[in-house]
């Protein structure tokens, strides 16, 4: 069993940036590939963001490529997403995601643990 708690999120103004940390416990860190995802008022959950769990290879939508950072420190068990030039569009609650497996997928029922997540707001 893994548990996992965001933070870092809040309300910016567009073309801002944030940090979102997700904090595990309970499980060896290094052994779960990790995700990010959102979800926006009245749309389903969507794929953000995911690290192996090498810290050696990342993959993000196309919405943000460009914009977000996902990284990893195994020995902090935590998992970061940077977000730089945020947009409207953005808005959304952040959830990170682990499953147990070498590499991370977009789809949000491969993974096994989820936190609660995390409220970002972007508006003038």
């Amino acid at each position: 069993q893994v548990q996992l708690v965001e933070s870092g999120g809040g309300l910016v103004q567009p073309g801002g940036t944030l940090r979102l940390s997700c904090a595990a416990s309970g499980r060896t860190f290094s052994n779960y590939a990790m995700a990010w995802f959102r979800q926006a008022p009245g749309k389903e959950r969507e794929f953000v963001a995911h690290i192996n769990l090498s810290r050696g290879s990342t993959y993000y939508t196309d919405s943000v490529k460009g914009r977000f950072t996902i990284s990893r420190d195994n020995a902090k068990n935590t998992v970061y997403l940077q977000m730089n030039s945020l947009k409207p569009e953005d808005t959304a609650v952040y959830y990170c995601a682990a499953r147990t497996y070498y590499s991370g997928t977009y789809n949000s029922y491969e993974y096994n643990y989820w936190g609660q997540g995390t409220q970002v707001t972007v508006s003038s």
